[in-house]
Formats: structure tokens, C-alpha cells, sequence
């Protein structure tokens, strides 16, 4: 059986991270994110251990994670990445639909990659998913390289699982006011 260490990172795992880390910000009154369910229903359980062993989703969800810091509306998506090259197959159109349109309400969109080879995150702001996506709708290259992201938005855990995307955030704050 593999042990959590020798598995880095998983979806689960960094769901789980993030999740701990919107309960710390609530605790210090910094922000309220709330994951976001996908709807899904059961077409067959497993009585004995109460689990559903099959389902469909009801619908397309939006992003996993929405509320608000400080008075901002935020909403962001996790992905986690096993290679240097982040396919963009992974982001949905309806989700760059659903942040575009987050965005112009005044609100801040954003991913979270974990790239679990490197065990690094990265903070990737909407506007710049939002040019990676226009390049490959241009039928250019239709993934990013690791190479193409911006340094400054990497984010280094703190206590082994704090995700301290709130830094992040506040630089990203600080661009879009030095554009205006």
C-alpha cells in the first residue's frame, strides 16, 4: 500500500489543503470561501458501506471554490498537473464563461495548479488563462509550459498545507491597479 508521501499531492489532497486553509482564513475573519458541490446522482449504492458506487452529473459546475475576502467576490478553480506542460483540456469553456463574466461583476478569478512532479503551486490570474485559452482558440499551442508562467504567482505552503493564495491575490490586486 502506498504511503501519502510517496503519492505527493492529489486532487483530493489539495482539495483538502485549500479547504483547511478557507477554514483559517474564516477563524482570522480574512475571507468566507465555500467549495462548491457538483450535483451528481446516485445510479447505483453499495447498501452495505452507504457508498454510491456510480453516478452521472446533473450539470456542467462552475468552479469548486466562491465567496468573498475583504469584501471582494472571488471565485477559483483547483487542477493539479503530473507533467510541465498544463493541458488547457483540463479548464472547461463553460468555466471560462462563468469567471469571464465573475470578473466583470468586479470580482477576482483564478486557478490553483498544483504541479505535483515539482510539488509546486501556482496562482494563475484569469487574465492570464485568458490569453492562453485565446491563443489556442487561435489554434496555437493548446496547453501551457511550465516556462511560460510568471514566477511571481507561485506559492510556497506554508506549514505543510497551508495554501496561502491570499498573497497572491493581493499581488494580483496590485497589477491590475497599476494598469488603471
Amino acid at each position: 500500500m502506498a504511503t501519502w508521501n510517496s503519492r505527493g499531492l492529489r486532487g483530493s489532497t489539495l482539495e483538502e489543503m485549500i479547504n483547511r486553509t478557507n477554514e483559517h482564513y474564516l477563524e482570522k475573519g480574512l475571507a468566507l470561501i465555500q467549495k462548491i458541490p457538483t450535483p451528481i446522482t446516485p445510479v447505483k449504492m453499495d447498501k452495505e458501506h452507504r457508498q454510491i458506487t456510480l453516478a452521472y452529473f446533473e450539470k456542467r459546475s462552475t468552479v469548486d471554490y466562491i465567496g468573498a475576502v475583504q469584501g471582494i467576490p472571488v471565485c477559483f478553480d483547483a487542477k493539479e498537473c503530473v507533467a510541465d506542460t498544463f493541458p488547457l483540456h483540463n479548464v472547461h469553456g463553460h468555466q471560462v464563461r462563468f469567471m469571464r463574466e465573475f470578473e466583470k461583476q468586479e470580482g477576482i478569478a483564478f486557478l490553483i495548479i498544483y504541479y505535483s512532479h515539482r510539488n509546486e503551486l501556482y496562482y494563475m490570474r484569469f487574465q492570464e488563462l485568458l490569453e492562453f485559452w485565446i491563443r489556442a482558440e487561435k489554434g496555437g499551442r493548446k496547453s501551457i509550459r511550465y516556462e511560460e508562467l510568471d514566477p511571481r504567482f507561485f506559492i510556497s505552503l506554508r506549514n505543510g498545507y497551508y495554501v496561502p493564495y491570499l498573497d497572491m491575490m493581493n499581488l494580483d490586486l496590485g497589477l491590475r491597479e497599476s494598469k488603471t
